[in-house]
């Protein structure tokens, strides 16, 4: 099943609207998100590195969003997806799959050759999507260095 009405945009402007759906659903995806405000809404929106997409049904709102993370390197343009996140009344509607869909394309227009995206493997649904799409599982490690020791 699939909503013939749901658009993906990509954040423009900071409302009061936009704010609450993002705390409402980043907590969905982070147990250690502690929440966002005005001010840090804005500077994700007018982050050049970043789009933030929004997927909105008119009957909802907001009901998902996707941050792509684009940058230069000296290797070529980088794309990376990070906090996709459909709230768990929409899930299964499609509305992940048309967020990755649209990241997709603006990497390409932007000439990344690659995009990268990591899932946590509890996440079953998110990852059978991934694969689904294309994406193909790396032989690879990730490293965290925490910052805040």
């Amino acid at each position: 099943m699939s909503w013939p009405d749901l658009t993906i945009e990509t954040a423009d402007v900071a409302t009061d609207d936009l704010l609450v759906a993002i705390n409402h659903l980043i907590p969905q995806l982070s147990s250690s998100f502690e929440g966002l405000d005005h001010e840090g809404l804005v500077t994700v929106i007018d982050d050049p590195a970043t789009s933030l997409l929004l997927a909105r049904s008119p009957e909802l709102g907001v009901v998902g969003t996707l941050t792509l993370a684009l940058f230069t390197l000296p290797t070529g343009v980088r794309a990376w997806i990070e906090d996709v996140v459909v709230d768990e009344s929409a899930r299964g509607m499609g509305a992940a799959k048309a967020l990755v869909k649209r990241a997709l394309e603006l990497a390409h227009g932007a000439g990344a050759t690659t995009v990268d995206l990591t899932s946590r493997p509890s996440r079953v649904a998110a990852n059978q999507l991934y694969l689904a799409m294309g994406f193909e599982a790396r032989e690879t490690n990730v490293y965290r260095f925490s910052l805040d020791r």
